[in-house]
């Protein structure tokens, strides 16, 4: 299993998009994305590259496996 690396903020939005992730608005250069099912809406700041912490912090909200993650990552 590969390890989980910075990626910019633009590829990880399209990753919980394919996940059937939706934005539902945008404060300042915060996205926020949720889906009927998850409790806690899944916040991804607008950065050039996302820190390791963000990402799995968002992948532990979201309920997304690490296999599936990099899974979603090779569709994007």
């Amino acid at each position: 299993m590969p390890r989980v690396t910075p990626v910019p903020a633009s590829k990880l939005r399209k990753v919980f998009e394919k996940a059937g992730f939706e934005c539902v608005r945008i404060e300042g250069d915060h996205f926020v994305y949720t889906k009927k099912g998850i409790p806690r809406p899944v916040v991804i700041p607008n950065w050039d590259e996302l820190p390791v912490f963000i990402i799995k912090n968002n992948l532990r909200t979201a309920g997304i496996s690490r296999e599936e993650y990099f899974s979603l990552l090779e569709q994007v």
